[in-house]
């Protein structure tokens, strides 16, 4: 879709939806509210409370394993249902599940189209969507049009037309879509965000963000399934279907780990949009010299066309800037930059959290970071409500430090209590639209590029993200009752995000 097509497509959408959103009150049965009509019917929306909430996992591979270990310990939660390309794999959390005194899913279905039975199912409420990402977007539309709240793994979906088509299925079926970046639930990330909402920071002026994550191992390792048609598919040094994308693809083709954080520091679709980009990829040198080096039967003819680093920056419409960068073939350490920097001063969370302000203007203070025990006690004043409440029962369950299970915790209680989801669709859509837009700005040499709106501007009158609270009165017995599982650390080791 070309950049005049996207806005002609806006204008039409907001004309069209103008009607909808006057629908204010109750919908679909009585099931969702709309808090206020706006160009964004979506945003503030919540389901009416569930007593239990029915999850159903789509995808057990790796990392869809560690979800349905760890949803099982979620109080209030069960797995009722599995689907998977694979029944070995389904036999294994079955097992894992019985094993552990869990209920044993009331639907297991094995096979390509599989998600389509579970969405189809009475059984399920929610779609816990945990697959390859060519197929975050199609299960999540078919999620929604069956009545299932939508839970995509990251990126939400990875065109600009899909992003549009889970807005406008969201807005329609009247059905919640959210994805699932745990990096957005970080002890750090969520200390950062605690600290930008008390102002510490002032007036929030540019971010950085990004995804450093040395894959090559990963990536040509059996992990990710080999290529259709490939003799030798599962072996080592067979590029997997990730790799599969990186040849093919130019630009950020994972921005939301680092983007999300920084994201809703500046409330973006909140007040604040963004509005261009301009995106560069250096030369690919890493892949191909690993597998060269590596792999005594390497597929000379495989070449990558995305390159080792990818830089982008980023302008919001209230003239913020941000810095956003992609390598996952580097020989370097993991990051995702995470930094927020303000007209009082800065905080940055990697390879160690570091915060520089002023307390009066002009003090001098923020010419040095602070030191160890200062900031330790800025991490005891400024911790995040979700982990003062289940910060070590987190950390116990395991998965990315705990982030996993926090984010899992948090999504689930909103929806036991008829709470609007912490993001909504048009987060996914603004934050997953960096693929592709990424990747025409490096096309055409570097060229601006637009960036749609998503809330057909309602971003304009919306409220900013708030720090809220996980009332432990509110959860269903068990909230302490977690076991540490192998997998879910194993998982979170491979990924780097530990």
């Amino acid at each position: 879709m070309s950049e005049i097509d996207v806005g002609r497509r806006g204008f039409i959408q907001s004309a069209a939806w103008m009607g909808v959103a006057l629908m204010a009150g109750e919908c679909l049965g009585g099931r969702l509210k709309v808090a206020a009509p706006s160009g964004a019917p979506m945003q503030g929306c919540a389901l009416k409370p569930m007593k239990k909430v029915r999850v159903a996992c789509i995808g057990v591979g790796s990392r869809g394993t560690s979800a349905l270990r760890r949803l099982s310990q979620v109080p209030g939660t069960v797995v009722t249902a599995v689907a998977d390309l694979f029944q070995d794999r389904i036999d294994k959390e079955l097992a894992w599940l019985k094993k552990n005194g869990k209920p044993a899913p009331v639907l297991t279905v094995a096979g390509p189209e599989g998600y389509k039975r579970i969405c189809e199912s009475d059984a399920v409420d929610v779609v816990y969507n945990v697959t390859p990402w060519h197929m975050h977007a199609p299960i999540a539309l078919y999620a929604m049009e069956h009545g299932k709240v939508a839970l995509n793994e990251v990126p939400g979906a990875l065109t600009i037309d899909e992003c549009w088509q889970l807005v406008e299925t969201s807005e329609r079926t009247r059905m919640p879509c959210m994805m699932l970046e745990n990096c957005c639930y970080g002890e750090e990330e969520m200390l950062m965000l605690n600290m930008v909402k008390q102002g510490v920071f002032g007036d929030i002026v540019h971010g950085e963000a990004g995804y450093i994550h040395d894959q090559r191992a990963l990536q040509y390792g059996s992990r990710y399934h080999s290529l259709a048609g490939d003799p030798d598919a599962g072996k080592a040094g067979r590029p997997g279907w990730a790799l599969d994308f990186y040849s093919k693809h130019s630009g950020n083709w994972y921005p939301t780990h680092g983007l999300g954080p920084v994201a809703t520091y500046m409330d973006i679709n909140r007040g604040d949009n963004f509005d261009f980009l301009v995106s560069l990829d250096s030369k690919q040198a890493n892949y191909h010299h690993y597998g060269r080096e590596m792999y005594a039967d390497w597929r000379k003819d495989f070449k990558v066309r995305m390159g080792d680093m990818n830089l982008s920056l980023i302008k919001t419409k209230l003239g913020r800037s941000i810095l956003l960068e992609h390598d996952v073939s580097s020989p370097r350490p993991y990051s995702r930059l995470n930094l927020i920097s303000g007209t009082k001063g800065m905080a940055m969370s990697y390879p160690e959290l570091k915060v520089a302000f002023e307390e009066k203007t002009g003090d001098g203070k923020a010419h040095a970071y602070r030191d160890a025990e200062a900031t330790e006690a800025i991490r005891r004043k400024y911790r995040h409500p979700f982990w003062q409440v289940a910060g070590e029962i987190a950390k116990k369950a395991g998965g990315h430090g705990g982030m996993d299970y926090i984010m899992d915790l948090r999504w689930s209680y909103c929806l036991q209590n008829g709470l609007p989801l912490d993001t909504d669709v048009y987060d996914l859509a603004a934050w997953s639209a960096m693929v592709e837009l990424t990747e025409r700005s490096v096309d055409s040499n570097s060229r601006p590029v637009d960036c749609p709106d998503f809330t057909r501007g309602a971003w304009r009158t919306a409220k900013g993200f708030t720090i809220d609270v996980i009332d432990p009165a509110k959860l269903p017995e068990g909230f302490q009752d977690i076991k540490r599982d192998k997998h879910v650390d194993e998982t979170a080791r491979q990924e780097g995000l530990i």
